[in-house]
């Protein structure tokens, strides 16, 4: 089997990972071991914020609703109950940018959610 002594593919292997390890601390930025550890756990990471992030949003979204929901008089889960019932098809974050932007156009939505929600069943006694 022929010796391979790799050349500039070595070279160029490192210098790419200390690139993307430039402005870590320490040896971390330095070391080429440490460096690549520090690189491929930095990778993790955001590899799973990426993912984090869309629950994130989602739940802000909903605390947003949930708020402006309150001040009409429902609980989000109503709320959104409503919005179903009645054939509203806004997604959350269309209902959390108009919470917190056009508070008259939310309390239109909420009026509609209100007067289409279900009845609540009654006890039987």
């Amino acid at each position: 089997m022929p010796r391979v002594k790799r050349g500039t593919v070595r070279r160029a292997k490192r210098k790419k990972i200390l690139a993307r390890a430039k402005g870590f601390f320490q040896t971390k930025s330095k070391l080429y071991r440490s460096a690549k550890e520090s690189v491929d756990t930095a990778l993790k990471y955001a590899f799973v914020g990426r993912r984090r992030k869309k629950r994130d949003f989602r739940r802000l979204w909903i605390v947003r609703i949930n708020a402006a929901a309150r001040e009409h008089g429902l609980s989000y889960s109503a709320f959104i109950k409503g919005l179903e019932a009645a054939g509203v098809t806004l997604d959350r974050k269309m209902l959390a940018d108009l919470a917190a932007r056009e508070p008259k156009a939310f309390a239109a939505l909420a009026a509609q959610a209100k007067a289409a929600r279900p009845a609540p069943p009654r006890a039987t006694a």
